[in-house]
């Protein structure tokens, strides 16, 4: 096989393999119904909605701040996600969190370098998010096993 054709089916297998990250904006609109499947094998997804004030001048502010304001929503609902998770044991991390005040700036650490899988815009310069955490990163950080 020529190596141009490998490659093009080399790319076309991981494009169609991993899935991609879902589309969470419909005709510039953020639908009524949005499905998540937040706990997947290998990493926890999550994701954020943001909006800005719509009197600041320019789209690029606009958007800016709605971008921010849904990767904290998605690191929010990550650390809601992670507070629940049950280590080896049967210890929720809520629980550990109480024994171990180190633990939490280890998780928030964690969190906010999650990855920006996507960044969608609606039509009104709102902005959705989806982050992704890795298990295997999170149980090295904190120091435990899931």
């Amino acid at each position: 096989m020529e190596y141009g054709k490998f490659a093009g089916l080399v790319l076309a297998v991981l494009l169609t393999g991993c899935g991609g990250v879902t589309s969470r904006v419909r005709q510039g609109r953020v639908p009524a119904t949005l499905d998540q499947t937040p706990e997947h094998r290998d990493y926890i997804e999550a994701i954020g909605i943001g909006a800005s004030d719509p009197a600041l001048p320019t789209e690029t502010q606009r958007k800016s701040l709605a971008r921010d304001a849904a990767i904290v929503k998605a690191q929010y609902e990550l650390l809601s996600m992670v507070k629940g998770v049950e280590l080896s044991g049967g210890i929720r991390v809520e629980r550990a969190l109480e024994k171990d005040s180190s633990l939490e700036t280890r998780i928030q650490e964690v969190i906010r370098g999650a990855e920006v899988l996507k960044s969608e815009f609606t039509s009104d310069n709102g902005c959705v998010v989806t982050l992704r955490l890795s298990k295997k990163k999170l149980a090295r950080l904190m120091g435990v096993k899931f």
